[in-house]
């Protein structure tokens, strides 16, 4: 914090747990809750939590199901904010932005037809540029995947120019906000993120 302020300590990473096979709301309530344990040891080491925590980030997977993972960064961001202040009296508001990386599912390639890897990551990447632009605090970074390599298929920065500035994803903050659907699948991915965090907080020994 004193020699290095804007070295970011740790990416916290729900990546691996979708690659693994869990749902949207498992990976974000898993990926939050292990933010929250972050937060609890540095505390116990006598941290303040306004002047450790705006230097962590996550790491998100971004897949195929476009609407549900739309709503998954800015539940999470709602979620990251309320422990933020509730739980832990948070005053700094950088504590409560949801500073994250979002890449592609590599899950989701296959060998078999790779070139429909290139439609499966456009569409992925589309969705996290969305994700960007909801009701959430910043954005750090995302990576498209891609074909294998080989193929030479469009690179992952021309996918993300391609987007952002030829498709209008990011001329208007939550595009997608009050369609009845969308709204259904925010509050489903909210309160199921929730609802794992409070079984664990349950179970766990502080």
């Amino acid at each position: 914090m004193k020699n290095t302020p804007k070295f970011n300590t740790i990416s916290i990473s729900g990546y691996h747990i979708r690659e693994a096979g869990s749902t949207a709301i498992q990976e974000l309530a898993f990926t939050l809750r292990d933010g929250l344990e972050y937060v609890e040891w540095g505390m116990r080491r006598g941290l303040d939590v306004d002047e450790f925590v705006p230097q962590l980030s996550f790491f998100f997977n971004a897949h195929n199901d476009f609407f549900r993972g739309d709503r998954e960064i800015p539940c999470g961001s709602a979620h990251l904010h309320k422990a933020m202040v509730e739980r832990y009296k948070s005053q700094n508001p950088r504590s409560w932005a949801l500073r994250f990386h979002t890449q592609t599912a590599g899950c989701s390639l296959t060998a078999q037809q790779p070139y429909n890897n290139v439609v499966r990551t456009a569409i992925q990447a589309w969705r996290q540029c969305s994700a960007a632009h909801n009701r959430c605090t910043p954005i750090r970074s995302m990576k498209p995947g891609r074909c294998p390599r080989n193929l030479r298929p469009p690179s992952a920065l021309r996918t993300q120019q391609i987007i952002a500035h030829e498709t209008g994803v990011a001329n208007t903050v939550d595009a997608l906000g009050g369609s009845y659907f969308v709204e259904t699948l925010t509050n489903e991915v909210e309160r199921g993120a929730w609802d794992y965090i409070e079984k664990i907080d349950a179970s766990a020994v502080w």
